[in-house]
Parts: structure tokens; sequence; C-alpha cells
């Protein structure tokens, strides 16, 4: 059985270099292991979604941006230049937990991904606690 993600989940991206926290905000008024619980809308960059490191992705337009120069400056010499990660995600996390609701809409569970416009998939690591599992 799934585990409950709370604020202080530890999240991973594919095209991140490190790791990130989970920020939930009170505003679902739902608490778990006395942290705030989230659901599958809590996925806002820079509010819910913090930076992981650097990004890798060519199909973010600041690393291709840096790539092609580095590049060119290495006379054609494909040369990937990871620059500052800023997540970009607009749906929410899939699939959530459909028969626990959180605010009218589903919990979130440490088996979702979110998926990020720069092609990177996110996923809970560690759901910030331990003792509330949900179906």
């Amino acid at each position: 059985m799934a585990q409950q993600v709370c604020m202080g989940a530890m999240l991973k991206c594919s095209m991140g270099a490190a790791p990130s926290s989970f920020v939930v905000l009170p505003a679902n008024k739902v608490m778990t292991s006395n942290m705030p619980a989230a659901n599958i809308m809590d996925m806002k960059p820079m509010v819910n979604i913090m930076p992981f490191g650097v990004c890798k992705s060519l199909a973010n337009p600041v690393v291709a941006s840096a790539t092609a120069s580095a590049t060119a400056a290495a006379l054609g010499v494909f040369t990937l230049t990871p620059m500052p990660c800023v997540p970009n995600t607009v749906a929410p996390w899939a699939p959530g937990a459909p028969t626990v609701m959180i605010a009218n809409m589903p919990a979130l569970d440490d088996t979702s991904k979110l998926m990020c416009t720069w092609a990177g998939v996110i996923e809970v690591t560690s759901p910030g606690q331990t003792t509330h599992q949900i179906p």
C-alpha cells in the first residue's frame, strides 16, 4: 500500500542533479503525522516544487541555449551545459489516490509522478511520513 505524501517529502527529477524538498501549504486543512497533507494539485513551481540543482534537459530553453553557445565555442564539439533548474509543471500529479479526497481532490501518494515541461519526470523518494498509508 502507498504512503501518504506530506510537507517535507523528498523529490527527485530525472533531469535534475539534486533532490528537492516538497512544500505543502496548510490550505488543504488536512494533516498527516502533524504535517500538511498533499493532494494532486500541489504541483506549483517555486511554491510546492523547488529546484533540483541544475537541469540537463535540452528541452529546457536555458540549457539548450547554453549548450549551443558552449558547442560553438568548442568548435562544434557537443558540450552539454547544465543550467539552474526552474521546474515547469503544468499538469497535476498522476494518478494520485482517488479513494481518498483532500480538499475535494485525490490525495497524493508516493507512487504518483509529475511531468515537467522540460522532459523531466518528478517522483517522490521519501513521503515525509511513514505512519499513514492510503489505498
